[in-house]
């Protein structure tokens, strides 16, 4: 899932009082409805993590700050080297326009 790594999966799992190392087949249909239940109100998971996530590269490119130029651009955004690598970062740009 999304936005929940190792460490947050077992202090979830350890609030609820499941103990012990299960795989995800040994949980039952009430636990893995607590568990959901609990990463629905402490966590951003999923769907809404990736709707975040391209709000701000929307807001960027309102701003016309460098990094929302450079993701219009369909350029590389962290100082990497354009001038010989990038080339499938480049090539994409070319096919979505």
């Amino acid at each position: 899932m999304d936005g929940i790594g190792p460490k947050k999966a077992i202090q979830v799992r350890y609030r609820l009082g499941i103990f012990g190392n299960i795989k995800k087949k040994g949980f039952t249909k009430y636990q893995i409805d607590q568990i959901e239940q609990m990463i629905g109100q402490d966590h951003v998971v999923h769907w809404e993590l990736k709707r975040g996530e391209r709000a701000d590269i929307e807001r960027f490119i309102f701003l016309s700050c460098s990094r929302g130029i450079r993701h219009q651009d369909g350029s590389p955004l962290r100082g990497q080297r354009s001038h010989t690598n990038a080339r499938t970062f480049t090539f994409r740009k070319r096919i979505r326009k």
